[in-house]
């Protein structure tokens, strides 16, 4: 490809990751309108569930597909499937239509991050992609930055509808740029699907998710017979999906991916990357309104440091990754994943406002030191036709990392919390009774709505905001904890080898056509008549 072409795609590319990370955060700020407009309070929360879990359970079936049928004919298939949510959603009439095209919208969605990255890698060279992380970087931080600022204009001055409308030409103008600039070698056999696999796997999955994402708000909501029968239920299909691929001719998910070192390493630091992660994205907001007394829009603007420092080290993060090894760049990030988490765990009440900032900045660098690394460890270790899958599958790894850990952290935090409150009110803590005690630790959102906050005593107020802050504390350790552990298992990555002279072949996503080249001129060489 010209190079030319490869800018064109690149742009469709981070087109389409544009519209999927702006859509996470231009939604939640319509959402209070929405509802004023829909009703259905009650399944408010089943908005953002719907889509965290169709758009999580597809990843690896896109990735595969991809691998089977091509980059180009699957980008498109999934633009067109997330701009089909997105209209519906745009055109909805009822909290539930919302939430079914809400669904659907995540379907698609599954596809427009892990295949734009699995295009990137077939296109680039190692190098260049490593120099191209301040491009896709910069996408997820303009989007986190401008997302909330974007959805709550279109929702005060125009409609809450155009919040999924103004998607529609962005992602057509992607589709579009994708269609004309990349093209791909046509298909000479019919491929196979392992249609068995790829259903085993969504259900069993959706039934994980829905598992963890309605019923881990506490121990004891984890722990109903309705959640203990989806997290068997889930258990038990995803031995029939073991079965199923290890007879498989060409399964969805090929085992032997794990037996690749890098991969397998990535993959479980990963899972642990994105626990962290979405645990630092969930609770730093409530920590900042619950323990803290800030407001919303002040709980929300501490997510910007995280998010420009983890753009900044990311694209540091790319620089030293062709001189230190991807090896060496993660371990450094988790070990400043973990400062950040101890210190955060470490922050009380009183402490200076700066020193959160700075906790926040090391998070961030933390993350973009160690995330966009992995990945790049992956697509490096695998050969250019199971690309699409081994992208998809550290993605897919990472979001159950993350739905995994909020639902433990919040496990943490409500049990943590229903302690606090209990003994502040043994000990007679500003007249608080063991009634109010478990109505707060119930329904925490007394400390976050400006409304119920206002009607608190200012001692009980305290005693509130004191007993989430230490509540909290433990969820931050936990954090501390699972980045310790992404420590570790980092340093099970294979030392990677030392770059080569710009003269000799390099070792890239297209190594293996390089590498036929080479020998085939070695070859033709050996086979010439001496002189």
């Amino acid at each position: 490809m010209s190079s030319k072409r490869r800018w064109a795609v690149t742009i469709g590319v981070m087109t389409g990751m544009f519209i999927a990370a702006l859509e996470a955060t231009v939604v939640g700020t319509a959402m209070p309108t929405v509802i004023s407009s829909l009703g259905g309070l009650n399944h408010y929360s089943w908005v953002f569930s719907a889509y965290l879990v169709t758009s999580t359970v597809t990843v690896p079936v896109w990735g595969k597909l991809s691998d089977l049928y091509g980059r180009r004919l699957l980008y498109q298939i999934g633009i067109g499937v997330f701009l089909l949510g997105t209209l519906l959603s745009g055109l909805s009439t009822s909290m539930t239509q919302l939430i079914i095209f809400r669904a659907i919208q995540g379907l698609g969605a599954g596809a427009l991050v892990p295949l734009g990255m699995t295009i990137i890698g077939d296109i680039f060279t190692l190098e260049e992609r490593a120099r191209m992380q301040a491009y896709f970087s910069g996408v997820w931080g303009l989007s986190s930055v401008i997302g909330p600022v974007v959805g709550g204009f279109i929702t005060d001055q125009i409609n809450w509808r155009w919040v999924f409308f103004i998607n529609l030409p962005v992602g057509v103008l992607a589709a579009i740029i994708i269609g004309v600039a990349l093209k791909e070698p046509k298909l000479t056999e019919k491929p196979k699907i392992d249609y068995a696999g790829a259903a085993l796997l969504m259900i069993a999955i959706s039934l994980l998710m829905l598992a963890l994402v309605e019923g881990g708000a506490s121990i004891q909501t984890l722990l109903t017979l309705e959640n203990i029968l989806l997290i068997g239920g889930a258990i038990i299909l995803l031995v029939l999906f073991f079965v199923v691929e290890k007879r498989a001719s060409d399964p969805i998910i090929p085992f032997e991916l794990f037996k690749n070192r890098t991969v397998s390493v990535s993959v479980a630091a990963g899972f642990l990357g994105g626990v962290a992660m979405f645990g630092a994205i969930s609770f730093i907001p409530l920590f900042a309104q619950g323990a803290l007394g800030s407001t919303a829009t002040e709980a929300g603007s501490l997510l910007t440091p995280l998010m420009l420092s983890w753009v900044t080290m990311s694209v540091v993060g790319g620089r030293l990754l062709l001189k230190v090894g991807y090896r060496s760049i993660t371990i450094i990030g988790f070990v400043v994943l973990t400062i950040g988490f101890v210190l955060l765990a470490m922050f009380e009440r009183d402490t200076p406002r700066f020193w959160l900032y700075f906790d926040l900045v090391l998070i961030g660098a933390g993350l973009g030191l160690t995330m966009l690394t992995l990945l790049i460890a992956v697509q490096q270790a695998v050969e250019r036709t199971k690309l699409g899958i081994a992208t998809s599958l550290s993605q897919f790894t990472r979001a159950i990392g993350g739905a995994f850990g909020v639902a433990v952290m919040g496990a943490f935090l409500t049990a943590g919390l229903a302690a606090e409150l209990n003994a502040a009110a043994q000990n007679g803590n500003a007249g608080l009774t063991v009634e109010q005690a478990q109505v707060f630790a119930e329904n925490p959102n007394a400390l976050v709505e400006p409304t119920a906050k206002s009607q608190i005593s200012p001692a009980t107020l305290e005693v509130l905001q004191e007993a989430m802050a230490v509540s909290i504390h433990r969820v931050f350790w936990v954090g501390a904890f699972l980045s310790v552990l992404a420590f570790g298992v980092a340093f099970l990555l294979p030392v990677q080898p030392k770059r080569k002279d710009d003269n000799e072949i390099h070792l890239s996503t297209d190594c293996g056509e390089r590498m036929i080249m080479a020998e085939q001129t070695t070859i033709n060489k050996r086979n010439q008549p001496e002189a």
